[in-house]
């Protein structure tokens, strides 16, 4: 028989969050949209909390590829992206403000040597993947590293970089050797003071603006050889899919953060719908319902369809069994229908959707990031559509 009742531990750990999420997140979450750039001091009491070097690595066991599981699976995975949605409930950008909670925290969780994990472990550590020319293609990043004796020299630019002027340290991807493409793709740990490397501007955008987000130029920017994640061996069957295996990480945690943004807002217009005499009935007959009704039940329903994808993903990774193609379903699924949801709800409470006087509108604007960042929605379909067809990156484009 399937149980779908969270452990006890993982339950209460629920229950904590959002506790966080409605007494802090809540009452100042339109404050930080206004302030864009400000960092919310209140969130002071995160740091030293959370980071990823000194937590147990989350990368896949070697046992992945022969389909065994691991002996004692966890639920760190699952508690991870629980965590994300009840946070995310309360607010997406202070979320992804946490002090040590970046995605290079994860990258450096992942495939980070002891040693790294050990020095960056106390780090706040941003992800520089995106470019100018190589957006949702990560495989077409033009940043070069050249080894110069001890030393890595690095050249590019960097945009879109989350938590770019809070962050302590940045997990920078390079290629070492353009002439095999992809498989030279690798991640460097580069320090905030580095000579060479230079935060060229802050952006200021739709949504999340509780989060920063800047551009990087690196100039000959030189690191230590052993600030390269994993290894500087060159494979082209292994290399980038090992630097890509963050993703499959990842990629549940976003569509977590879209649940979460989307939940908060079908909770709200249900409260609204309530307020004004319409009593909601799951058992009544679809041929009775209003229109107004009938929108609900299916956004109640997609609710709890991108919940069942992000757990199944997260389980799988907390079991030792890869979950690329179902990362990045849940990611697709809750991206768009994230956006949809939060959209509709707006529509649905009218001028209440759209005044800045209830947070509807906010997580209208800041919802639509989960269907970028991390592979855009049609980037996810691409990898979805490869991996049932068995067909590679070259084959079906």
């Amino acid at each position: 028989m399937i149980s779908l009742e969270l452990p006890e531990a993982v339950e209460q750990t629920k229950q904590m969050m959002h506790s966080l999420a409605t007494d802090v997140f809540r009452p100042i979450s339109r404050k930080y949209d206004d302030k864009e750039h400000v960092y919310p001091e209140e969130l002071e009491v995160f740091r030293g909390l959370v980071g990823g070097g000194k937590q147990k690595s989350k990368a896949m066991p070697e046992n992945v590829e022969k389909g065994k599981k691991d002996k004692k699976p966890n639920y760190s995975n699952l508690t991870t992206v629980i965590t994300i949605e009840e946070l995310c409930w309360g607010d997406l950008g202070l979320m992804m403000t946490i002090p040590g909670a970046g995605l290079g925290n994860a990258a450096i969780a992942a495939v980070g040597t002891p040693e790294q994990k050990e020095k960056y472990g106390e780090k706040w550590a941003a992800m520089a993947i995106t470019e100018p020319e190589a957006g949702s293609d990560s495989a077409s990043v033009q940043t070069t590293a050249v080894l110069d004796g001890d030393e890595w020299v690095i050249n590019g630019e960097k945009i879109f970089v989350t938590c770019a002027d809070r962050c302590d340290v940045v997990v920078v991807w390079a290629n070492i050797d353009p002439s095999v493409g992809k498989a030279g793709i690798k991640s460097f740990v580069v320090e905030k003071d580095t000579p060479g490397f230079k935060l060229e501007y802050l952006e200021h955008k739709l949504g999340i603006r509780a989060s920063d987000t800047g551009t990087f130029v690196l100039k000959d920017c030189r690191v230590p050889r052993e600030n390269l994640l994993g290894t500087a061996e060159i494979s082209k069957k292994k290399s980038f899919g090992g630097v890509m295996q963050t993703f499959d990480n990842t990629r549940p945690t976003v569509a977590a953060m879209a649940l979460g943004v989307s939940r908060a807002a079908l909770e709200f217009t249900k409260e609204k719908m309530e307020e004004k005499g319409l009593t909601l009935d799951y058992e009544k007959s679809p041929n009775n319902l209003s229109a107004m009704e009938k929108d609900f039940y299916k956004m109640d329903a997609e609710i709890d369809a991108m919940r069942l994808l992000i757990w199944q993903a997260a389980a799988m990774a907390d079991a030792g069994i890869r979950n690329s193609l179902q990362a990045s379903m849940c990611k697709a699924k809750a991206g768009k229908i994230g956006t949809e949801i939060t959209q509709k709800c707006c529509e649905l409470l009218g001028p209440m959707g759209f005044s800045q006087e209830y947070l509807a509108e906010k997580w209208m604007r800041d919802v639509k990031i989960t269907d970028i960042f991390e592979g855009t929605g049609q980037i996810q379909h691409l990898i979805v559509a490869r991996q049932l067809l068995k067909l590679s990156s070259k084959e079906l484009r």
